[in-house]
Protein backbone atom coordinates (compact mmCIF):
# COMPACT_ATOMS: atom_id res chain seq x y z
CA UNK A 1 0.00 0.00 0.00
CA UNK A 2 2.88 2.22 0.69
CA UNK A 3 4.41 1.56 -2.39
CA UNK A 4 1.00 2.37 -4.44
CA UNK A 5 0.97 5.84 -2.53
CA UNK A 6 4.35 6.54 -3.25
CA UNK A 7 4.24 5.22 -6.90
CA UNK A 8 0.82 7.88 -6.77
CA UNK A 9 2.01 11.17 -5.82
CA UNK A 10 5.51 10.61 -7.57
CA UNK A 11 3.06 10.18 -11.05
CA UNK A 12 1.04 13.69 -8.88
CA UNK A 13 4.38 15.28 -9.18
CA UNK A 14 5.11 14.61 -12.75
CA UNK A 15 1.27 15.78 -13.59
CA UNK A 16 2.46 19.48 -11.99
CA UNK A 17 5.72 19.40 -13.76
CA UNK A 18 4.41 18.75 -17.54
CA UNK A 19 1.75 21.18 -16.94
CA UNK A 20 3.91 23.64 -15.67
CA UNK A 21 5.87 23.19 -18.52
CA UNK A 22 3.13 23.56 -20.74
CA UNK A 23 1.69 26.99 -19.03
CA UNK A 24 5.24 28.17 -18.88
CA UNK A 25 7.02 27.40 -22.07
CA UNK A 26 5.22 29.70 -24.32
CA UNK A 27 6.27 32.63 -22.23
CA UNK A 28 10.01 31.61 -21.63
CA UNK A 29 12.91 33.82 -22.89
CA UNK A 30 11.48 36.56 -24.99
CA UNK A 31 14.94 37.17 -26.05
CA UNK A 32 15.24 33.63 -27.62
CA UNK A 33 15.50 33.91 -31.59
CA UNK A 34 12.92 31.95 -33.94
CA UNK A 35 15.53 29.47 -34.70
CA UNK A 36 17.11 28.97 -31.29
CA UNK A 37 13.37 28.17 -30.18
CA UNK A 38 13.38 26.05 -33.09
CA UNK A 39 16.52 23.90 -31.63
CA UNK A 40 15.25 23.73 -28.34
CA UNK A 41 11.69 22.45 -29.21
CA UNK A 42 13.45 19.80 -31.54
CA UNK A 43 15.44 18.62 -28.18
CA UNK A 44 12.84 18.73 -26.24
CA UNK A 45 10.39 16.94 -28.59
CA UNK A 46 13.42 14.14 -29.38
CA UNK A 47 13.78 13.35 -25.61
CA UNK A 48 9.25 12.52 -24.89
CA UNK A 49 9.26 10.53 -27.68
CA UNK A 50 11.79 8.59 -26.40
CA UNK A 51 10.76 9.04 -22.72
CA UNK A 52 6.84 7.84 -24.63
CA UNK A 53 8.43 4.77 -25.94
CA UNK A 54 10.08 4.00 -22.87
CA UNK A 55 7.41 3.62 -21.01
CA UNK A 56 4.67 1.90 -23.61
CA UNK A 57 7.40 -0.89 -23.36
CA UNK A 58 7.46 -1.12 -19.56
CA UNK A 59 3.70 -1.09 -20.15
CA UNK A 60 3.21 -3.74 -22.63
CA UNK A 61 5.48 -5.84 -20.28
CA UNK A 62 3.33 -4.86 -17.41
CA UNK A 63 0.27 -5.41 -19.23
CA UNK A 64 1.26 -9.09 -19.88
CA UNK A 65 1.68 -9.94 -16.47
CA UNK A 66 -1.11 -11.67 -14.23
CA UNK A 67 -4.15 -9.39 -13.23
CA UNK A 68 -3.42 -8.01 -9.60
CA UNK A 69 -4.12 -5.00 -7.87
CA UNK A 70 -0.61 -3.66 -8.04
CA UNK A 71 0.33 -4.74 -11.62
CA UNK A 72 -3.67 -2.87 -12.54
CA UNK A 73 -2.43 0.46 -10.72
CA UNK A 74 1.18 0.57 -12.21
CA UNK A 75 -0.41 0.14 -15.44
CA UNK A 76 -2.99 3.31 -14.78
CA UNK A 77 -0.12 5.73 -13.79
CA UNK A 78 1.80 4.17 -16.86
CA UNK A 79 -0.86 5.32 -18.65
CA UNK A 80 -1.65 9.07 -17.23
CA UNK A 81 2.59 9.52 -17.76
CA UNK A 82 1.81 8.67 -21.53
CA UNK A 83 -0.99 11.01 -21.51
CA UNK A 84 0.50 13.43 -19.83
CA UNK A 85 4.11 13.02 -21.91
CA UNK A 86 1.86 13.24 -25.36
CA UNK A 87 0.02 16.21 -24.16
CA UNK A 88 3.42 17.92 -23.84
CA UNK A 89 4.60 16.61 -26.96
CA UNK A 90 1.23 18.11 -29.42
CA UNK A 91 2.10 21.63 -27.36
CA UNK A 92 5.80 21.77 -29.01
CA UNK A 93 4.10 20.97 -32.04
CA UNK A 94 1.44 23.08 -31.82
CA UNK A 95 4.18 25.44 -31.10
CA UNK A 96 5.93 25.01 -34.14
CA UNK A 97 2.67 24.66 -36.35
CA UNK A 98 1.49 28.10 -35.23
CA UNK A 99 5.29 29.53 -36.24
CA UNK A 100 4.52 28.02 -39.41
CA UNK A 101 1.24 29.44 -40.12
CA UNK A 102 3.04 32.81 -38.71
CA UNK A 103 5.89 32.69 -41.62
CA UNK A 104 3.09 31.59 -43.96
CA UNK A 105 0.78 34.21 -43.47
CA UNK A 106 3.72 36.71 -43.14
CA UNK A 107 4.10 35.30 -46.77
CA UNK A 108 1.11 35.59 -48.29
CA UNK A 109 0.83 39.05 -47.70
CA UNK A 110 4.05 39.75 -48.95
CA UNK A 111 2.91 38.07 -51.98
CA UNK A 112 -0.45 39.56 -51.99
CA UNK A 113 1.05 43.35 -52.11
CA UNK A 114 3.46 41.72 -55.05
CA UNK A 115 0.38 40.65 -56.87
CA UNK A 116 -0.99 44.05 -56.63
CA UNK A 117 1.94 46.03 -57.74
CA UNK A 118 2.17 43.49 -60.05
CA UNK A 119 -0.96 44.12 -61.40
CA UNK A 120 -0.90 47.97 -61.08
CA UNK A 121 1.81 47.62 -63.50
CA UNK A 122 -0.14 45.34 -66.03
CA UNK A 123 -2.97 47.24 -66.22
CA UNK A 124 -0.66 50.60 -66.93
CA UNK A 125 1.59 48.71 -69.70
CA UNK A 126 -2.49 47.94 -71.27
CA UNK A 127 -3.20 51.64 -71.50
CA UNK A 128 -0.09 52.75 -73.27
CA UNK A 129 -0.42 49.53 -75.13
CA UNK A 130 -3.78 51.02 -76.48
CA UNK A 131 -2.58 54.18 -76.70
CA UNK A 132 -0.13 53.32 -79.12
CA UNK A 133 -2.35 50.53 -80.88
CA UNK A 134 -4.94 52.99 -81.30
CA UNK A 135 -2.95 55.44 -83.51
CA UNK A 136 -2.92 54.99 -87.26
CA UNK A 137 -0.12 54.76 -89.06
CA UNK A 138 -0.78 58.00 -91.10
CA UNK A 139 -1.54 60.03 -88.22
CA UNK A 140 1.90 58.71 -86.52
CA UNK A 141 3.63 59.62 -89.93
CA UNK A 142 1.83 63.30 -89.78
CA UNK A 143 2.54 64.14 -86.42
CA UNK A 144 6.53 63.79 -86.93
CA UNK A 145 9.35 62.80 -88.53
CA UNK A 146 10.11 59.32 -90.10
CA UNK A 147 12.63 58.57 -87.12
CA UNK A 148 9.55 59.00 -84.65
CA UNK A 149 7.77 56.38 -86.61
CA UNK A 150 9.74 54.18 -86.17
CA UNK A 151 10.89 54.95 -82.01
CA UNK A 152 7.21 54.81 -81.39
CA UNK A 153 6.82 51.04 -83.32
CA UNK A 154 9.85 50.00 -81.53
CA UNK A 155 8.33 51.48 -78.16
CA UNK A 156 5.01 49.66 -79.34
CA UNK A 157 7.18 46.10 -79.47
CA UNK A 158 9.14 46.47 -76.43
CA UNK A 159 5.53 47.27 -74.99
CA UNK A 160 4.07 44.20 -76.20
CA UNK A 161 7.19 41.80 -74.40
CA UNK A 162 7.26 43.70 -71.56
CA UNK A 163 3.55 42.92 -71.34
CA UNK A 164 4.20 39.10 -72.35
CA UNK A 165 6.69 38.61 -69.44
CA UNK A 166 4.26 40.63 -66.98
CA UNK A 167 1.31 38.34 -67.79
CA UNK A 168 4.11 35.26 -67.03
CA UNK A 169 4.63 37.12 -63.83
CA UNK A 170 1.37 37.13 -62.94
CA UNK A 171 0.07 33.75 -63.84
CA UNK A 172 3.27 32.55 -61.21
CA UNK A 173 2.94 34.65 -58.41
CA UNK A 174 -1.03 33.19 -58.91
CA UNK A 175 0.19 29.81 -59.02
CA UNK A 176 2.55 30.95 -55.32
CA UNK A 177 -0.24 32.39 -54.05
CA UNK A 178 -2.63 29.47 -54.49
CA UNK A 179 -0.08 27.09 -53.33
CA UNK A 180 0.87 28.93 -49.97
CA UNK A 181 -2.84 29.03 -49.13
CA UNK A 182 -3.17 25.70 -49.47
CA UNK A 183 0.05 24.85 -47.57
CA UNK A 184 -1.76 26.82 -44.77
CA UNK A 185 -4.87 25.31 -45.16
CA UNK A 186 -3.11 21.79 -44.40
CA UNK A 187 -1.19 23.42 -41.20
CA UNK A 188 -4.57 24.60 -39.90
CA UNK A 189 -5.85 21.55 -40.36
CA UNK A 190 -3.18 20.03 -38.70
CA UNK A 191 -3.62 22.50 -35.63
CA UNK A 192 -7.16 21.65 -35.43
CA UNK A 193 -6.75 18.26 -35.07
CA UNK A 194 -4.09 18.45 -32.24
CA UNK A 195 -6.32 20.50 -30.25
CA UNK A 196 -8.99 18.30 -30.21
CA UNK A 197 -6.53 15.38 -29.40
CA UNK A 198 -5.74 16.95 -26.51
CA UNK A 199 -8.79 17.24 -25.45
CA UNK A 200 -9.36 13.99 -25.76
CA UNK A 201 -6.11 13.29 -23.72
CA UNK A 202 -6.89 15.78 -20.85
CA UNK A 203 -10.11 13.95 -20.30
CA UNK A 204 -8.67 10.29 -20.60
CA UNK A 205 -6.22 11.63 -18.13
CA UNK A 206 -8.94 12.54 -15.83
CA UNK A 207 -11.40 9.18 -16.41
CA UNK A 208 -8.15 7.10 -15.54
CA UNK A 209 -7.05 9.53 -12.17
CA UNK A 210 -10.42 8.64 -11.12
CA UNK A 211 -10.60 5.48 -12.13
CA UNK A 212 -7.40 4.67 -10.07
CA UNK A 213 -8.45 6.81 -7.01
CA UNK A 214 -11.72 4.59 -6.98
CA UNK A 215 -10.01 1.15 -6.84
CA UNK A 216 -7.85 2.73 -4.20
CA UNK A 217 -10.65 3.76 -2.38
CA UNK A 218 -12.70 0.34 -2.76
CA UNK A 219 -9.69 -2.20 -1.67
CA UNK A 220 -7.75 -0.42 0.44
CA UNK A 221 -4.78 -1.45 -1.14
CA UNK A 222 -6.12 -5.68 -0.37
CA UNK A 223 -5.58 -7.78 -3.14
CA UNK A 224 -8.18 -10.18 -2.24
CA UNK A 225 -11.14 -7.48 -2.07
CA UNK A 226 -9.81 -5.95 -5.56
CA UNK A 227 -10.09 -9.66 -6.88
CA UNK A 228 -13.75 -9.17 -5.81
CA UNK A 229 -14.37 -6.02 -7.73
CA UNK A 230 -12.96 -7.48 -11.11
CA UNK A 231 -15.50 -10.78 -10.45
CA UNK A 232 -18.68 -8.28 -9.80
CA UNK A 233 -17.33 -6.37 -13.06
CA UNK A 234 -18.54 -9.37 -15.20
CA UNK A 235 -21.40 -8.49 -16.93
CA UNK A 236 -23.61 -10.70 -18.60
CA UNK A 237 -24.59 -10.75 -22.23
CA UNK A 238 -28.15 -9.45 -21.40
CA UNK A 239 -26.44 -6.39 -20.28
CA UNK A 240 -23.94 -5.83 -22.63
CA UNK A 241 -26.40 -6.31 -25.28
CA UNK A 242 -28.82 -3.63 -23.50
CA UNK A 243 -26.37 -1.29 -22.89
CA UNK A 244 -26.41 2.26 -25.18
CA UNK A 245 -24.67 3.05 -27.80
CA UNK A 246 -23.96 7.23 -28.19
CA UNK A 247 -23.70 8.39 -31.67
CA UNK A 248 -23.73 12.07 -31.83
CA UNK A 249 -26.09 13.79 -34.38
CA UNK A 250 -28.15 10.74 -34.64
CA UNK A 251 -30.66 8.82 -32.63
CA UNK A 252 -28.84 6.67 -29.50
CA UNK A 253 -28.99 2.63 -29.97
CA UNK A 254 -28.43 -0.51 -27.83
CA UNK A 255 -24.84 -2.08 -28.14
CA UNK A 256 -26.73 -5.28 -29.47
CA UNK A 257 -28.06 -3.15 -32.30
CA UNK A 258 -24.81 -1.70 -33.22
CA UNK A 259 -22.84 -4.92 -33.39
CA UNK A 260 -25.48 -6.36 -35.81
CA UNK A 261 -24.99 -3.23 -38.06
CA UNK A 262 -20.98 -3.72 -37.21
CA UNK A 263 -21.12 -7.63 -38.54
CA UNK A 264 -23.36 -6.62 -41.22
CA UNK A 265 -20.60 -4.37 -42.81
CA UNK A 266 -17.92 -6.50 -41.80
CA UNK A 267 -19.76 -9.35 -43.93
CA UNK A 268 -19.12 -6.71 -46.85
CA UNK A 269 -16.02 -5.03 -46.55
CA UNK A 270 -13.93 -7.90 -44.10
CA UNK A 271 -13.07 -4.87 -41.51
CA UNK A 272 -13.44 -6.24 -37.91
CA UNK A 273 -16.44 -5.13 -36.30
CA UNK A 274 -14.86 -4.48 -32.77
CA UNK A 275 -12.22 -2.29 -34.91
CA UNK A 276 -15.31 -0.15 -36.67
CA UNK A 277 -16.80 0.56 -33.09
CA UNK A 278 -13.94 1.47 -32.52
CA UNK A 279 -13.44 3.86 -34.87
CA UNK A 280 -17.62 4.92 -34.30
CA UNK A 281 -17.01 5.33 -30.74
CA UNK A 282 -13.90 7.85 -30.95
CA UNK A 283 -15.56 9.88 -33.89
CA UNK A 284 -19.03 10.43 -32.03
CA UNK A 285 -16.72 11.97 -29.00
CA UNK A 286 -14.42 14.09 -31.14
CA UNK A 287 -15.81 17.79 -29.96
CA UNK A 288 -18.57 19.15 -27.99
CA UNK A 289 -19.70 20.41 -30.83
CA UNK A 290 -20.62 17.32 -32.94
CA UNK A 291 -23.77 17.80 -34.70
CA UNK A 292 -24.33 21.17 -33.71
CA UNK A 293 -24.86 23.54 -36.56
CA UNK A 294 -26.81 24.52 -39.30
CA UNK A 295 -25.83 25.96 -42.78
CA UNK A 296 -27.05 29.20 -43.14
CA UNK A 297 -24.70 30.49 -45.98
CA UNK A 298 -25.22 33.73 -45.33
CA UNK A 299 -24.09 36.59 -45.26
CA UNK A 300 -21.17 34.74 -47.24
CA UNK A 301 -21.25 30.81 -48.57
CA UNK A 302 -20.19 28.48 -46.02
CA UNK A 303 -20.96 30.34 -43.28
CA UNK A 304 -23.94 28.63 -40.30
CA UNK A 305 -25.04 29.09 -36.97
CA UNK A 306 -25.46 27.17 -33.79
CA UNK A 307 -28.13 25.03 -33.52
CA UNK A 308 -28.93 25.87 -29.65
CA UNK A 309 -27.16 29.32 -29.46
CA UNK A 310 -27.63 30.39 -32.10
CA UNK A 311 -23.80 31.58 -32.52
CA UNK A 312 -22.62 32.58 -35.92
CA UNK A 313 -19.66 30.48 -37.77
CA UNK A 314 -17.57 31.62 -40.38
CA UNK A 315 -16.27 27.93 -41.51
CA UNK A 316 -19.62 25.79 -40.75
CA UNK A 317 -18.49 23.99 -44.50
CA UNK A 318 -16.28 24.08 -46.74
CA UNK A 319 -17.38 26.58 -49.70
CA UNK A 320 -15.92 25.18 -52.70
CA UNK A 321 -15.36 21.61 -51.74
CA UNK A 322 -18.55 21.20 -49.53
CA UNK A 323 -21.44 23.07 -49.62
CA UNK A 324 -22.64 21.72 -53.45
CA UNK A 325 -22.19 18.37 -52.45
CA UNK A 326 -24.55 18.77 -49.13
CA UNK A 327 -27.07 20.49 -50.86
CA UNK A 328 -27.11 17.51 -53.26
CA UNK A 329 -27.17 15.15 -50.51
CA UNK A 330 -29.59 16.60 -48.64
CA UNK A 331 -32.13 17.45 -52.10
CA UNK A 332 -31.91 13.86 -53.07
CA UNK A 333 -32.62 12.54 -49.40
CA UNK A 334 -35.59 15.18 -49.15
CA UNK A 335 -34.10 17.22 -46.45
CA UNK A 336 -34.18 20.95 -46.13
CA UNK A 337 -30.27 21.70 -46.01
CA UNK A 338 -31.43 24.54 -43.49
CA UNK A 339 -32.48 22.38 -40.92
CA UNK A 340 -29.75 19.11 -41.12
CA UNK A 341 -27.34 19.64 -38.79
CA UNK A 342 -23.72 18.88 -39.37
CA UNK A 343 -20.43 19.34 -37.56
CA UNK A 344 -19.47 22.69 -36.06
CA UNK A 345 -15.93 23.98 -37.15
CA UNK A 346 -13.38 24.26 -34.09
CA UNK A 347 -11.07 27.01 -33.43
CA UNK A 348 -9.61 26.40 -37.13
CA UNK A 349 -10.24 24.43 -39.95
CA UNK A 350 -13.99 23.95 -41.11
CA UNK A 351 -16.88 22.13 -39.94
CA UNK A 352 -19.80 20.02 -41.78
CA UNK A 353 -19.09 16.75 -41.23
CA UNK A 354 -22.38 15.00 -40.86
CA UNK A 355 -23.39 11.73 -38.61
CA UNK A 356 -22.60 9.16 -36.68
CA UNK A 357 -19.50 8.72 -39.17
CA UNK A 358 -18.56 12.37 -39.96
CA UNK A 359 -18.01 12.02 -43.66
CA UNK A 360 -17.44 15.37 -45.01
CA UNK A 361 -19.78 16.35 -48.11
CA UNK A 362 -17.69 15.63 -50.90
CA UNK A 363 -15.97 12.20 -49.32
CA UNK A 364 -19.70 10.94 -49.36
CA UNK A 365 -20.35 12.14 -52.61
CA UNK A 366 -17.41 9.91 -53.63
CA UNK A 367 -18.37 7.47 -51.80
CA UNK A 368 -22.31 7.40 -52.31
CA UNK A 369 -22.95 4.64 -54.90
CA UNK A 370 -20.99 2.53 -53.67
CA UNK A 371 -22.66 2.76 -49.96
CA UNK A 372 -26.16 2.58 -51.36
CA UNK A 373 -25.59 -0.89 -53.27
CA UNK A 374 -23.70 -2.52 -49.95
CA UNK A 375 -26.47 -0.49 -47.65
CA UNK A 376 -29.32 -1.62 -49.95
CA UNK A 377 -30.47 2.28 -49.40
CA UNK A 378 -30.43 4.64 -52.49
CA UNK A 379 -29.56 7.17 -51.84
CA UNK A 380 -28.18 6.52 -49.40
CA UNK A 381 -28.64 8.27 -45.75
CA UNK A 382 -25.47 9.38 -44.10
CA UNK A 383 -27.64 10.37 -40.77
CA UNK A 384 -28.38 6.74 -40.48
CA UNK A 385 -26.75 4.59 -38.46
CA UNK A 386 -26.29 1.34 -40.14
CA UNK A 387 -25.91 3.28 -43.65
CA UNK A 388 -23.01 5.38 -41.54
CA UNK A 389 -21.64 1.82 -40.00
CA UNK A 390 -21.21 0.53 -43.61
CA UNK A 391 -19.73 3.62 -44.94
CA UNK A 392 -17.35 4.23 -42.31
CA UNK A 393 -16.16 -0.38 -42.84
CA UNK A 394 -16.03 0.70 -47.01
CA UNK A 395 -14.06 4.31 -46.23
CA UNK A 396 -11.60 1.72 -43.62
CA UNK A 397 -11.29 -1.16 -45.89
CA UNK A 398 -9.90 1.34 -48.75
CA UNK A 399 -7.12 2.07 -45.99
CA UNK A 400 -6.06 -0.99 -45.76
CA UNK A 401 -8.20 -1.99 -42.30
CA UNK A 402 -9.55 -5.40 -44.19
CA UNK A 403 -6.13 -6.99 -43.60
CA UNK A 404 -6.84 -7.33 -39.99
CA UNK A 405 -3.71 -6.92 -38.65
CA UNK A 406 -3.04 -4.55 -35.61
CA UNK A 407 -0.45 -2.88 -37.64
CA UNK A 408 -2.96 -2.45 -40.63
CA UNK A 409 -6.03 -1.39 -38.18
CA UNK A 410 -3.84 1.83 -36.60
CA UNK A 411 -2.63 2.91 -40.20
CA UNK A 412 -6.68 2.99 -41.29
CA UNK A 413 -7.38 4.53 -38.50
CA UNK A 414 -4.91 7.04 -38.68
CA UNK A 415 -5.50 8.12 -42.56
CA UNK A 416 -9.25 8.18 -41.33
CA UNK A 417 -8.06 11.08 -39.13
CA UNK A 418 -5.33 12.60 -40.68
CA UNK A 419 -5.71 11.70 -44.27
CA UNK A 420 -1.92 11.71 -45.75
CA UNK A 421 -0.56 13.34 -42.98
CA UNK A 422 -1.09 9.96 -41.20
CA UNK A 423 2.60 9.32 -40.07
CA UNK A 424 2.91 12.71 -38.02
CA UNK A 425 3.75 11.27 -34.28
CA UNK A 426 1.47 13.84 -32.94
CA UNK A 427 -1.73 11.98 -34.12
CA UNK A 428 -0.15 8.42 -32.91
CA UNK A 429 -2.42 8.32 -29.53
CA UNK A 430 -5.81 8.55 -32.06
CA UNK A 431 -4.57 5.07 -33.07
CA UNK A 432 -3.90 3.92 -29.84
CA UNK A 433 -7.25 5.14 -28.80
CA UNK A 434 -9.11 3.31 -31.32
CA UNK A 435 -7.22 0.01 -31.03
CA UNK A 436 -7.85 0.84 -27.23
CA UNK A 437 -11.52 0.91 -27.26
CA UNK A 438 -11.89 -1.56 -30.34
CA UNK A 439 -10.33 -3.92 -27.45
CA UNK A 440 -12.57 -2.98 -24.77
CA UNK A 441 -15.41 -3.64 -27.54
CA UNK A 442 -13.63 -6.98 -28.84
CA UNK A 443 -13.88 -8.15 -24.75
CA UNK A 444 -17.79 -7.58 -24.85
CA UNK A 445 -18.28 -9.34 -28.43
CA UNK A 446 -16.32 -12.50 -27.02
CA UNK A 447 -18.66 -12.94 -23.86
CA UNK A 448 -21.94 -12.19 -26.60
CA UNK A 449 -20.32 -14.94 -29.30
CA UNK A 450 -19.79 -17.27 -26.36
CA UNK A 451 -22.12 -20.48 -26.83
Amino acid sequence: MHALRRRTYTLFVLCIFVLALILVAPFSSSAETLEEKRLRLEKELTAIEQDIAQQRGVLSEKQAERTSLERDIAILDYQISIAAQEIRRREITLSKIRDDIGDKQVAIVELDKKVARSEASLAQLIRRTREIDDLSLAHLVLAGSFSEVFRDLDDFHTLQRALDASFQEMALLSSDLLARRTALESRESDEERLRRLQLLEKQEIERREREKQQILTATRGEERAYQEIIAERERTAAQIRAAIFELLGSADISFGTAYEFAKSASAVTSVRPAFLLGILKNESDLGKNVGQCFLTNEPNKGNGKGMNTGRLFERTMHPNRDVDSFMQITSELGIDWRTQVVSCPQSVGYGGAMGPAQFIPSTWILYKDRIGRAAGQIPPNPWFPRTAFMASAIFLADLGADRGTETAEREAALRYFAGGNWQNPAFASYGTRVLNFAADFQAQIDILERK
